[in-house]
């Protein structure tokens, strides 16, 4: 039986060596200048350029299996795994803890992605081309998941998720029941609920920030729909850092231009207010925003304190950022769309 326990003893071990590391991983990221360049290239052309960076051993090994947009897919989602497993492998003691627990949003993620595999009649091995062995389960135990049918996965996995409200009629409920889920152990965490550092403070302060981007987008989606606000209600996440419970419950249910206007006191509207302004037509640029204060807000929380956690999760959210961008391009050129809608999708 697969053991997912979410507390582990913390131990204690200098991040100079660990934070020294990150930062050299850094480095080898994408500056903001190469994406017009990846704009201006063939699908091809794009494979060719990140084989030689550092996903060239991705590309090389999936070559034989994959060609175009899904060489480029899978060679970005095995990079970001292993770079995760990465980190997982050099740290240790505290560090590692909180690296571990924050990466569960990938065992999320492969719950999700295995179950609606299965809802929708997907192959294993159409299934194990859609996770990612970033979190907890290695590719060894999602191998083992996928082979078993629904009922054997709920028994496997209920004692440490919530799959008793598993229903294959309600995976949208299902499924933000397990990311409310992942943010309610997150904030567990006693680095998050009670900081008695300056580390554990910045910390819990960019777990929460995440906590209000997700609730803003799904207010965004939620009001554009014109979603129920009972249906709205259940799927924001309480502990979030600027939008306490009594703000979120005050947005919910608006009509979409009442919710824009209630949103010019929110301390998040300079990020948001060049894109709504002169009215909403997608909600692309709104996300875009919020993405790129997400991650402008780790990258300068980072430098307050650099030998913590803090710059490591910096550079885990701009890892999948890049992976996100990259993916983004590919997917976008293999559909066919314009130059602008694909930038637009971009979060630099």
């Amino acid at each position: 039986m697969l053991k997912m326990p979410w507390k582990r003893k913390q131990g204690s071990k200098s991040y100079a060596y660990l934070c020294a590391r990150v930062r050299a991983m850094k480095s080898n990221l994408l500056p903001k200048e190469i994406y017009p360049r990846l704009m201006n290239m063939e699908i091809a052309e794009i494979t060719r350029f990140i084989e030689d960076s550092e996903y060239k051993d991705d590309v090389d090994e999936l070559a034989q299996r994959y060609d175009g947009a899904n060489l480029t897919e899978h060679a970005l989602n095995q990079n970001l795994a292993l770079t995760y497993r990465k980190l997982l492998n050099i740290s240790a003691g505290e560090s590692h803890h909180l690296i571990a627990e924050y990466l569960r949003r990938w065992d999320i993620w492969n719950i999700k992605t295995i179950l609606r595999g299965k809802r929708y009649g997907a192959s294993d091995e159409e299934i194990l081309e859609s996770v990612v062995s970033a979190g907890h389960f290695g590719y060894h135990e999602l191998i083992t998941l996928v082979q078993k049918d629904v009922s054997a996965i709920v028994d496997v996995l209920k004692q440490d998720y919530p799959l008793d409200e598993y229903s294959e009629d309600r995976l949208d409920h299902f499924e933000n029941v397990l990311d409310k889920f992942y943010y309610e152990k997150l904030t567990e965490l006693e680095a998050v609920r009670n900081p008695r550092t300056k580390s554990h403070m910045l910390f819990s302060e960019m777990v929460k920030t995440e906590i209000d981007m997700r609730n803003l987008k799904t207010l965004f989606r939620s009001a554009r729909a014109e979603v129920p606000r009972e249906r709205i209600l259940d799927m924001l996440i309480p502990g979030g850092l600027k939008l306490n419970t009594i703000a979120l419950t005050k947005l919910a249910g608006l009509p979409f231009d009442e919710f824009i206007a209630s949103l010019r006191d929110s301390p998040y509207w300079d990020a948001i207010s060049e894109s709504v302004t002169d009215g909403v037509e997608s909600l692309t640029d709104v996300e875009s925003d919020l993405g790129k204060y997400q991650l402008e807000y780790a990258a300068r929380t980072s430098h307050y304190y650099p030998l913590s956690i803090v710059p490591i999760m910096d550079y885990v959210i701009s890892k999948k950022n890049e992976v996100d961008n990259i993916r983004m391009i590919v997917r976008g050129k293999e559909v066919g769309l314009t130059d602008d809608a694909i930038r637009s999708k971009l979060v630099l």
